[in-house]
């Protein structure tokens, strides 16, 4: 099951470029995941029906994380309605969309992706990883929803559905967490085997928030409106996701959890309540909606409501017919959705008044159509039939008095079914004498044959219901209280058979009277659906963003680090004060770092009365050396070293910056703009910092696992420096994480500076680009034997031939050093990140000395080029012991005596050292071609500009 779910995850990312080679071909690729999800499904029946088919991903089994999928008899049914359907909707597709529909392969992708998280969430077993996949289903139907992103219908749709499905879903997180808090444990097979005490009040709470994911994501009322909304997506979109897969999600929910929880309080009520209501209200739009896609979304509102009121009874009765019924649903409301998307097709409109004599010139779509409409309707002998029967069943035996109520409801409601199904198949297909017969166009039979298989599948599993249907509705109502229903054609002569024949003639009878009472129902105002209170809580919204704002977003910096430093220190310390963690350990151990703490106070202090950038930028670096002194006293000088090396690059990045800005600070910025409650604030943020510091210091009780790290260094990551070791074996994980922010960091430095196109344009003057500088150098005397080349192209008072000569001598051997610190870190002071820092520094002299050339001369690579290698083979680090069967970043060492030379000792831990030193110079080389280089070109080309067009300007002008 995993297998399959990585299956639809490929095909997801294939499909967008298979899409431009194959057009709707490609939709052929994303059927094959479901297709054989569905195969695979099949092949598993008698496992999943007897004992269920268990799998798990253990991927941190340390702490008892793991994924847990689950095939049962309910996950199998609706993992079978999922594939199946969803393998037909998107051979559909192929005929539904043109080669030159836009964004056709991000569609495809995401429907494709969509089907694999519906097939997940049905399987999921752990509670987290079906809210995973539960919110992962809003998001892309979101993107479904809002495929035609010219048309604000559409855009806004898709906002709607994902706002109202989203917000339930977190109350539904919410749920789940006090659920497993009350029982102790994460899986819905163990909730439902072994459920908290009803009396447990977070148990009910937890009951309740769940509840409100599930009637959200089924378009429940009052949130039913944004199902109607949805129909702005293409037909295949509503045919799926809206008819047989995404709002079946909250029904699949209830049914999981009613054996457990159908007792609580206010489970019953609720649910019975609000299924009656969205019944009725959901016919009642259904037959005053002119088009053929409206009628079918409210139809399906009120289908959604029918079996919400069944599936709540937490009977094996209600169990049996909810889920058959919900197989039913999908079947013939599907099929309705494609038969739409054809007639669609074929007149160009989908306005049930403008369309006549449909089904004498397609009869095959008008027969599909009819066997689909009277399943809905519930006539005989379709699976529609068969599936109302047992709820009228499971109804009129269920707990009273919530199971009488639900029956009226459903029998009014059953009304309105019969009528809106009867108008949609005469609307569609019959021919009217006030209109125009239309035009057609005639459609494929490939195009036909997804819709007219899910209709036939109905009337074959009317009949059939018994031994194809039965079993799997029987085994999942196992264990809960009473006898399953049987679902077959003729119970005999029964009452429910009685309101079946009244649903029917009522429904008749509303059809033929539809002339009559359609002023009535076009004027009749309904309850609230609640979209009017969701627009009325998002206009809220975005009337209180725009205040705040408004107060908050001033413009002003100072005051926007005002109101975060405040924050910050007032909550630190109310939560230092209120829970007495406040402690002080010993603060210090030598007279040496007093004196050091000290110089570092002064510097920092001088640096907030600095009057020009550049000093004060030295001062603050003066408190980054001081913490490497502190380092270096106690006993760590790796960190010493790494400390000295990161304070000099940050102290390079500063000057690239403060270098086209004024020298001086402006009165303005300068810190007399309320300087009481400035240096009030910085103190308090100090006294805060500091008392975290020694509170943290202070709260160790259990002895640290870093007493640990100096015999795991030696025993198993063969070092004898441990803060390197520590690193990148121990704690590889950590440095990983780092390494991949360091990367995204400087890409995101990189693109706000090469605002049009990450693209390198400094020059490596090497070869033909050398022979051609030469060419054109402003000195004549320049020829093949000039060394100091690139320092040309400075002016004279900008350049210092003495420091060019000393850097041209000392650069080879910095870059000699870092390899060495690369190398020898494992067993000495140094490592990855200390090297790739001094080879950085080496590049910054060569840049500070001659310019970009220089740069460009010195290191002719792509710095992106560095850093994408570096990423590469920490990530190799990771992977290949996976590929082994060890776990991730599992180190293996090699030794070897060579006699009079000496021995050699290579851990492979060493490899992902060397993505880390890449990654560190890639990151300075990048930073020096955005902030130095690009900045250099950029101020190039505009002094040039400002210099042509004085030069144009008439010399009276000038004057």
């Amino acid at each position: 099951m995993f297998v399959l779910l990585l299956l639809f995850g490929a095909a997801a990312i294939v499909l967008p470029s298979a899409t431009r080679r194959l057009g709707t071909r490609a939709f052929l690729i994303g059927a094959v995941p479901p297709a054989a999800a569905f195969v695979f499904t099949l092949t598993q029946t008698s496992s999943a029906l007897e004992r269920g088919v268990q799998e798990r991903f253990a991927y941190l089994p340390q702490l008892g994380f793991a994924l847990d999928l689950r095939l049962d008899a309910l996950s199998w049914t609706l993992s079978l309605v999922v594939t199946g359907v969803g393998a037909l909707v998107l051979l559909y597709c192929v005929s539904y969309f043109h080669d030159d529909e836009q964004a056709l392969g991000r569609f495809a992708a995401t429907l494709t992706a969509f089907a694999g998280a519906m097939y997940g969430l049905v399987l999921a077993d752990d509670v987290f990883l079906l809210f995973t996949f539960w919110e992962l289903t809003s998001v892309l139907s979101y993107l479904l929803i809002g495929h035609y992103t010219d048309r604000r219908a559409s855009r806004g749709a898709a906002l709607q559905a994902l706002l109202v499905t989203t917000l339930g879903g977190l109350a539904m997180l919410v749920g789940l967490v006090l659920l497993q808090d009350a029982a102790g444990r994460s899986t819905l097979s163990g909730l439902v085997a072994s459920p908290p005490p009803l009396t447990d009040p977070l148990a009910v709470v937890g009951v309740a928030l769940v509840l409100a994911g599930a009637v959200t994501k089924s378009a429940i009322w009052p949130f039913s409106f944004w199902l109607p909304g949805a129909m702005a997506a293409p037909t295949p979109v509503s045919a799926y996701l809206h008819a047989a897969a995404m709002v079946k999600a909250g029904v699949y929910l209830v049914l999981r959890l009613a054996p457990a929880f159908a007792a609580a309080p206010g489970w019953r009520e609720t649910l019975v309540s609000l299924g009656l209501i969205t019944m009725v209200l959901g016919g009642i739009r259904a037959l005053r909606e002119h088009d053929l896609k409206l009628v079918l979304a409210g139809g399906t509102v009120a289908q959604l409501g029918f079996l919400m009121i069944v599936c709540s009874l937490g009977t094996a009765a209600s169990q049996t017919a909810g889920l058959a019924l919900l197989v039913a649903h999908a079947l013939f409301k599907s099929t309705l959705f494609l038969v739409t998307g054809i007639v669609d097709h074929a007149v160009g409109t989908r306005d049930l008044r403008r369309i006549s004599g449909l089904g004498r010139r397609l009869p095959v779509l008008a027969v599909t159509a009819g066997l689909a409409a009277a399943s809905m309707a519930g006539l005989p002998p379709l699976l529609g039939f068969v599936t109302k029967e047992a709820a009228l069943i499971a109804l009129g035996e269920g707990p009273q008095p919530w199971s009488a109520i639900g029956l009226a409801g459903v029998v009014v409601g059953s009304v309105l079914t019969v009528a809106y199904a009867l108008r949609f198949v005469w609307g569609a297909f019959a021919t009217k004498r006030v209109v125009v017969q239309t035009e057609i166009d005639p459609e494929r039979a490939a195009f036909l044959a997804p819709p007219l298989l899910l209709a036939l599948s109905g009337l074959v599993l009317g009949p059939l219901a018994g031994p194809v249907v039965e079993p799997a509705a029987v085994a999942a109502a196992r264990g809960m209280p009473g006898e399953a229903t049987h679902l077959v054609l003729w119970h005999s002569l029964t009452p429910e058979l009685g309101l079946s024949v009244l649903t029917i003639g009522g429904g008749l009878a509303l059809f033929l009277l539809r002339t009559r009472l359609a002023p009535v129902l076009q004027a009749a105002r309904l309850p609230g659906t609640g979209e009017g209170g969701y627009q009325r809580t998002l206009r809220a919204l975005d009337f209180s963003a725009t205040r705040a704002t408004a107060a908050i977003q001033t413009g002003s910096l100072p005051r926007y680090l005002a109101i975060i430093l405040t924050v910050f220190a007032g909550g630190t310390a109310a939560v230092l004060l209120s829970t007495g963690i406040l402690a002080v350990p010993r603060l210090f151990a030598t007279w040496g770092q007093v004196v050091t703490a000290v110089l570092m106070s002064v510097a920092a202090i001088a640096a907030t009365v600095a009057g020009k950038r550049f000093q004060a930028v030295v001062l603050v670096g003066v408190t980054g050396l001081g913490m490497a002194v502190l380092f270096g006293l106690q006993g760590a000088p790796d960190l010493a070293l790494t400390q000295v090396l990161v304070d000099l690059v940050t102290l390079v990045a500063f000057v690239l910056v403060l270098r086209r800005l004024p020298a001086r600070l402006g009165v303005a910025h300068a810190a007399t703009t309320h300087p009481l409650i400035r240096a009030a604030l910085g103190i308090a943020v100090a006294a805060v910092m500091v008392a975290i510091v020694l509170s943290t210091l202070a709260a160790r009780t259990a002895t640290p696992i870093s007493t640990e790290f100096e015999r795991l260094a030696v025993e198993v990551g063969h070092g004898a420096n441990v803060v390197n070791v520590v690193l990148v074996d121990i704690r590889g994980w950590d440095t990983f994480g780092e390494i991949t922010v360091l990367v995204a960091a400087a890409t995101g430095v990189a693109s706000l500076v090469f605002v049009g196109g990450r693209v390198d344009r400094l020059p490596a003057l090497r070869g033909h680009r050398r022979r051609l500088f030469r060419r054109d150098a402003v000195d004549p005397e320049v020829t093949t034997g000039t060394w100091l080349l690139a320092g040309r192209t400075l002016q004279p008072r900008y350049r210092s031939i003495l420091l060019e000569v000393a850097v041209r001598l000392i650069f080879h051997a910095l870059i000699v050093v870092s390899v060495y610190l690369l190398l020898a870190g494992h067993n000495a002071p140094g490592g990855g990140f200390a090297g790739g820092l001094v080879a950085g520094l080496a590049l910054t002299a060569r840049y500070l000395a001659a310019g970009r050339y220089e740069l460009g001369l010195a290191a002719p690579l792509n710095a992106g080029v560095l850093l994408g290698l570096g990423l590469v083979i920490a990530t190799g680090t990771v992977a290949v012991p996976l590929l082994l069967g060890e776990a991730a970043l599992t180190s293996a060492y090699l030794g070897a005596d060579l006699g009079w030379f000496g021995t050699i000792s290579f851990s492979t831990s060493s490899i992902f050292d060397i993505g880390v030193y890449l990654i560190v110079v890639g990151v300075v080389l990048d930073v020096l071609r955005s902030l130095g280089g690009e900045v250099d070109r950029a101020y190039e080309e505009s002094t040039a500009e400002e210099s042509a067009a004085e030069a144009q300007r008439p010399e009276a002008a000038r004057r």
